[in-house]
């Protein structure tokens, strides 16, 4: 199930949630921590009841989202198709205020993430991937065509990582890699959205994360010809494939890396 009907008003949703978030992100804010030790705020709770709510409203397929997580995995593995959302990721860099987050929803079948949103309220760009009609960018009301961006012999590597998460493992992918490399910075997924564009070749991801962290913005890695895989190895991340939803450490490139 993809439909480009759904396009708009999941575009429309993660807007509306957007917006709740500016308004708390101008002002003074709560932040308590959950109990992973992980931050919450005030925005995450009101991006994700505007996020169920409007989903309610265009299907009536479940919802999983981050701040609704702990349905069973006894209901969980009977989904074939569900919504996933991370109403706000990169909370860290919505407390340091520095724009790099998003809000995400995706459309899971069997597995797949078919359809996914990611929308960056401050930086005014919405990332959209579907399976079946490929991904695109909307920014200032233009509406452009994304594709991912091969890596050439001689070029140097352009590879994501994140702000807030380093590791040894990283530096050793990066060695293996042959030629000189850039390393850009960013938060949030937007970090698999710069490959997906093309801003970037590569993007691993030898740490942490969870589903909801991942799913919209895969579906546009992969709607704009890229791929994210298993690493090590090529299989793709897929989702609702076990109890636990940590994902395992992938790689983000486009196919022919």
């Amino acid at each position: 199930m993809s439909d480009t009907t759904l396009h708009q008003p999941v575009i429309d949703i993660a807007h509306r949630a957007g917006d709740a978030i500016m308004q708390i992100y101008q002002r003074d804010f709560d932040i308590s921590t959950k109990s992973d030790t992980s931050p919450l705020t005030e925005a995450d709770l009101a991006a994700h009841h505007i996020i169920v709510q409007g989903l309610q409203t265009i299907s009536d397929l479940p919802v999983l989202s981050e701040e609704s997580a702990n349905i069973p995995w006894q209901q969980r593995q009977q989904w074939d198709q569900y919504w996933l959302v991370d109403p706000l990721d990169g909370t860290k860099e919505f407390i340091k205020k520095n724009g790099e987050f998003t809000v995400n929803i995706a459309l899971i079948d069997n597995g797949q993430p078919v359809f996914g949103v990611v929308y960056a309220p401050v930086l005014e760009k919405t990332y959209v991937g579907d399976a079946q009609s490929g991904a695109y960018l909307i920014e200032k009301q233009q509406k452009t065509p994304i594709k991912v961006a091969p890596h050439q012999d001689g070029e140097t590597w352009q590879v994501v990582g994140s702000r807030s998460h380093q590791s040894p493992e990283i530096q050793a992918f990066l060695t293996n890699l042959e030629g000189e490399t850039n390393l850009v910075a960013m938060g949030s997924s937007l970090k698999l959205c710069l490959v997906a564009e093309g801003v970037a070749h590569v993007y691993p991801r030898l740490g942490p994360t969870s589903e909801w962290d991942t799913a919209a913005a895969q579906a546009v890695v992969e709607a704009a010809g890229g791929q994210v895989v298993v690493y090590p190895g090529d299989t793709p991340l897929r989702y609702n494939q076990k109890e636990s939803v940590l994902n395992p450490y992938f790689v983000v490139t486009s196919k022919d890396e």
